[in-house]
């Protein structure tokens, strides 16, 4: 197993200072698996896809303005 360093800001340091009985590393690890996961749906689900970046970005904010809207009532 190789080793990477890992920078988080200071409260979040002391925060998980709180609790000395979880093995960080290991909950690390188990996030960029479950990230690696996503971004490889992802590029599965976008490989075939016929939108470009600009369509989706499109789409995106006008999924986010009918979010809002929807919320704001």
């Amino acid at each position: 197993m190789v080793s990477i360093t890992l920078a988080v800001p200071a409260e979040l340091k002391k925060e998980m200072d709180e609790y000395p009985e979880i093995n960080w590393s290991a909950v690390a690890r188990e996030a960029i698996k479950g990230k690696l996961v996503i971004l490889r749906k992802f590029r599965e689900f976008s490989r075939e896809s016929e939108l470009t970046e600009e369509d989706a970005i499109r789409l995106g904010k006008a999924v986010n303005r009918a979010a809002a809207r929807h919320y704001r009532k």
